[in-house]
């Protein structure tokens, strides 16, 4: 009975932090929320706490992993090749209204391991092409938006293979909320503690002005040259609509934008990726003025070739990003198959679609002006994670000069 009554306080605690630390509806603001069904208590609370805080509405539209896998296995052929255009215009046109996107993140990371590779990149392509007009609200920072968790069973189960069900869900949320600060007494204080500690970092790393990042480890010899005029981003930021928000609940990363003609060398993974309810193992990536030439993957590898596929700028940076080793959710030592928490254990890049508030001046740019500083864009935004403790990362100026960032996985200072 106590350990249902903390788990309660902890996900009225939860839903607290997603509206007053992550997406931080205003008052008068409209909310829109994403969900798995499975997610509906989590839900139930936030949308309360949405409504105490003066939003005058907030809808929510759930997925049914179900549902999904229904489809894979009973839909006929030409279903992969649609894609609802109509709900991501719908969604598109309430946040150039002023919206605000808070997305429950916790989808089964192996729903579709068992189903054709061809139908399941049919099926993100169309989604993506859909999808771009909100992508590119969201990458544009236009509006105030989150990503929190739910422990669901199938997630749970995936994380702790050997336990019971129910001891699985137990033990994820038991570090979940210690992830979300959802255990601490005063969590915004928490919060704000957090994200003052990474605003440091990023001044730190802005006052360097690198142009490139070297980054070295076992298969592993990268230089990523950073976008011109670029800006490390981490923590609470502000919209472009003037609010600030937490986008990643939780959050141990800072970030910035390569260029996407810059990069050279060749990376390999150092966890799985969960894409697509499939698992995208051991990547093993060559690039070459700024593009993937080789590319491989020990378990996933049709996925992953199809993904480099989606267009021109799935095969080149919008991201990279430095985590420490020593970062709360790392020293978990658990690999969750979810990147929300995975690309906050490790460092990591992303493929595809670059965000403009890791510009200066990004929120008062125009496309043109960010593609001519060096900004990638593609349907996708997609992290992968290249963090470990033998991960050794350099600064280097545009002199020449080497500055040691991390050795050992480490911040130097």
């Amino acid at each position: 009975m106590c350990t249902l009554l903390a788990q309660s306080e902890q996900l009225d605690r939860l839903a607290e932090i997603a509206i007053r630390i992550g997406v931080r509806v205003a008052e008068g603001q409209e909310l829109i929320i994403t969900a798995p069904i499975e997610a509906l208590p989590l839900v139930r609370k936030i949308t309360e706490c949405a409504y105490r805080a003066g939003s005058p509405l907030v809808t929510t539209l759930f997925t049914d992993q179900q549902a999904i896998l229904t489809r894979f296995e009973h839909a006929h052929d030409h279903s992969f090749d649609r894609s609802t255009g109509w709900l991501f215009e719908g969604m598109a046109s309430a946040f150039r209204s002023g919206a605000a996107r808070l997305a429950v993140i916790g989808e089964d990371p192996s729903l579709l391991s068992g189903q054709d590779p061809g139908k399941i990149a049919r099926a993100n392509r169309s989604r993506s092409v859909a999808y771009k007009p909100t992508l590119d609200l969201i990458s544009s920072f236009s509006m105030n938006w989150s990503l929190v968790p739910y422990v669901t069973s199938s997630w749970a189960a995936a994380v702790f293979p050997q336990y019971p069900l129910d001891k699985a869900v137990t033990r994820l949320w038991q570090i979940v909320f210690a992830a979300t600060r959802a255990t601490e007494p005063d969590a915004v204080a928490a919060w704000n503690a957090h994200n003052g500690d990474l605003r440091a970092r990023t001044s730190l790393l802005n006052g360097k002005r690198y142009s490139a990042l070297h980054f070295r480890g076992p298969d592993t010899d990268l230089r990523v040259g950073l976008a011109d005029g670029h800006k490390w981003a981490g923590g609470a930021a502000i919209a472009r609509n003037g609010i600030t928000c937490n986008t990643n609940i939780p959050t141990e990363e800072v970030f910035t934008a390569p260029h996407r003609s810059r990069v050279e060398g060749y990376v390999t993974s150092t966890r799985p990726l969960s894409y697509m309810g499939t698992t995208i193992s051991d990547i093993r990536v060559r690039f070459e003025q700024g593009r993937i030439v080789e590319a491989s993957a020990k378990r996933g590898s049709e996925i992953f070739q199809q993904l480099l596929e989606v267009d021109e700028g799935a095969r080149r940076l919008g991201e990279v990003a430095l985590v420490p080793c020593s970062s709360q959710i790392s020293r978990s030592g658990i690999l969750f198959h979810n990147t929300l928490f995975d690309e906050n254990a490790a460092s990591h890049l992303a493929l595809g679609q670059s965000y403009s508030k890791c510009f200066i001046d990004g929120s008062d740019q125009e496309k043109d002006d960010f593609r001519a500083r060096g900004a990638n864009s593609s349907l996708m935004h997609v992290d992968w994670m290249i963090g470990s403790p033998d991960l050794q990362v350099d600064g280097l100026s545009e002199g020449g000069a080497i500055d040691p960032i991390m050795r050992s996985g480490e911040w130097t200072t």
